[in-house]
Order: C-alpha cells, then structure tokens, then sequence
C-alpha cells in the first residue's frame, strides 16, 4: 500500500464486504437502541409502572451484560472456526433478532423489546472479536494501520447515522416504532447479504477445545496477555480510551441542556462533531505513520485528548444556560465555536491514540490467541 491509499481497500473483496458488514452492524446496533430509548421514554408509562428513566438505565444494563458474561467464549469460538462462516451465522443470528424487535415495536410490548436488547448485545459480543481478529489474516502488515483506520471511521459513522435514524424514525406520527423496526429488520438483512461475499478465513486453531467456565477462561486470557507486555498496556490503554470516550457521550445530553442552552438537535451536533473528529484521525493515522504501526501516535493522541479537554472546561466555564435553542441559535453565538472545535480536535486525536493501539494488539498477539485475547480485552 505505500503507493496507494486506504481507500484503495473499499474495491478489494478481501476488506470491503467485511467493512460494510460490520458498519451495517454498528449502525443496526444504535438504530435499534436508540429507538427502543426513545420509544421507552415517550411510550412506556402505557405499558409500565416503572418510570422512564430507570427503563432507559435498564435498557443500558441488559445490552452491555453480554460483554460481560460472554466474551471469553465469544473470543474462544472466533479462534477455532473459520471467521467468514461465523460471521455470516452470527448475521443470521441479527436477523431473527431483529425480528423479535420488530414485532416488540407492533405489539408495544417492553418484554420482547429488552430480550431482543439483550439478543443484540450477545451479537455484538459474538461479533467483536472477529471484527479485530480478522484484520491480520486479510491485510498485508503495511495495509494494517490504514485497514484499522477505516474500521474505525466506520464504526464511528455508523454510530452516528445508527442514532440519528433510530431517534428519527421512531418518533414519525403514526407508526414510527413499527417502522423503525422494519428498518433495523432490512439493516440486519442487508449486513447479512454482504457478508456472504466475504472471503474464507482459516481458522488458527481449530484443535481448540472451548472452555465454557467464563472466569477461569477470562483469568486465563488475561494472564497470556500479561506475558507479553507490549500486549498488556495496549490493552490498558484502549480501556481508558473507551472509559474517556464513554464519559464524554454521556455527559453531551445535560452539557448541552444546561451548559449550552440548546435543545435535543445540539445533543446530536455535539456527537456528530466527536464522531466526525474520531472518524478524520483514524484516517490521518495511516499518512502520519507512513503505512506502519506506529507507536509514536499514541502519547501524541493521549497529550491532544488532555489538552483540549481541558480547553473545552476552560471555554464553557462561563457560560450558563438560559434558554433552549437550536442548533443555528447554538452555532450563532461566537462563543460556541470554541467548543466545536475543541470536541472535533478531542475525537481527531482520540483516533489518533485508539488506532496504533487495536493494530499493535492485532501485530504482536499470537495468531492462535488473538480473537481471545481481543475479547479479553471487551
């Protein structure tokens, strides 16, 4: 690839079915989750006695329990089978998922909306160590950084685009919750169709025996992860990267009511504007470390991502909310633009850090234990 650029990828069979099969899956993901969020705080009072708030914190808890109970055999089965093969069972799995969600939305009925929550936060799980673990056996070492970067951008588009449609379409007047899970069913369908092009794999451990003991597999990923150090801190490292990047998601709602004064379409400026950021630096990674894993990136990102976080405390510090606006009144006002710019530099140097650390662990994991160690990792 030193001739050419990453984009070159997105032609090739080997890496462009594989990106638009997981971008239709990170955007299925948020489609789903964002309508059954709204549908819960506008609709749940007919259907409950349980209020909104503590439905949309539930709804949070079910999806993300899966990667806690399931990674270690998630990571286990993504070593031992051919990927492309599980990949497309775990679409098909999508599919019936979406399914039961679908007819949650037309029955209104928060039962069968929170267990197909649930279904897509095993698919997720399922999905997560492949999607990494993958990259190395399709990519030459020089396109790795660059494949990364696309990966990257295009989760974090999708997540972006996920949200906006779900919040849209749910809220159409009449039938927006029926529709937005037709939507999410097509989005599973499409993912699954695309999937099929994807080329074989080999499995890199087919002998593997599976260890369903989720604790002592856990514990026993961890400890081979340890034994290589380089390994280990990448890991470390993108934890803190998503621990840094889930505070700021979920602070953006009451920042931007009470900080900035401006309505529900600022909430979603302000995510459009640190996906948009993550989405650039993950692409600038590879002309900036010149096709290779570079290391130097990281402590570049990691000063950046510290410095205009604390730059965008300095810019809001006096400002205070007096009314709810929109996103031109928000954009009107001189002061703000500081904070666009501040949130679009936090996700460009946060793709900065988060790329080189994904390629590393993908570099210097054994081929045999990478997809567990991935998974030990979510």
């Amino acid at each position: 690839m030193s001739e050419a650029n990453q984009f070159d990828l997105l032609r090739e069979r080997r890496f462009a079915p594989f990106f638009w099969t997981q971008f239709l899956g990170a955007a299925n993901d948020n489609i789903y989750k964002n309508a059954l969020v709204i549908f819960v705080a506008f609709h749940a009072a007919r259907a409950t006695a349980l209020d909104a708030n503590t439905l949309v914190n539930l709804a949070a808890g079910i999806f993300i329990a899966p990667f806690l109970l399931l990674s270690a055999t998630s990571g286990q089965l993504a070593d031992k089978y051919e990927k492309s093969r599980l990949i497309r069972l775990i679409k098909l799995l999508e599919i019936a998922i979406m399914a039961l969600g679908s007819a949650g939305f037309w029955m209104q009925s928060l039962p069968l909306l929170f267990a197909a929550l649930a279904l897509m936060g095993v698919h997720s799980t399922l999905f997560g160590p492949v999607k990494y673990a993958i990259l190395p056996q399709t990519l030459k070492p020089d396109e790795l950084i660059g494949g990364n970067g696309l990966v990257e951008m295009g989760t974090f588009v999708a997540i972006l685009i996920g949200t906006i449609v779900g919040g849209v379409v749910v809220a159409i007047e009449p039938g927006g919750p029926v529709l937005a899970g037709a939507v999410a069913f097509i989005v599973a369908v499409a993912g699954w169709l695309v999937s099929r092009a994807i080329p074989v794999t080999p499995a890199v451990a087919p002998e593997l025996k599976i260890n369903w003991n989720l604790v002592t597999e856990t514990w026993r990923n961890v400890v081979i992860a340890r034994g290589n150090r380089v390994v280990w801190l990448s890991m470390l490292g993108i934890s803190w990267f998503w621990f840094y990047g889930a505070t700021f998601l979920s602070q953006f709602p009451n920042f931007a009511k009470n900080i900035l004064g401006g309505d529900e379409h600022v909430v979603t400026l302000l995510l459009a504007l640190f996906s948009v950021g993550i989405g650039l630096g993950s692409l600038l990674c590879e002309r900036l470390s010149g096709h290779k894993v570079e290391l130097g990136l990281v402590p570049f990102g990691s000063i950046g991502l510290s410095l205009f976080a604390i730059d965008l405390w300095l810019a809001a510090r006096g400002m205070t909310a007096t009314t709810s606006s929109g996103v031109g009144a928000f954009l009107a006002q001189p002061a703000h633009w500081r904070v666009v710019a501040d949130l679009v530099a936090i996700g460009v140097f946060g793709g900065f850090y988060i790329v080189p650390l994904y390629a590393l662990i993908q570099q210097r994991s054994a081929e045999t234990h990478r997809s567990r160690i991935i998974a030990a990792n979510n």
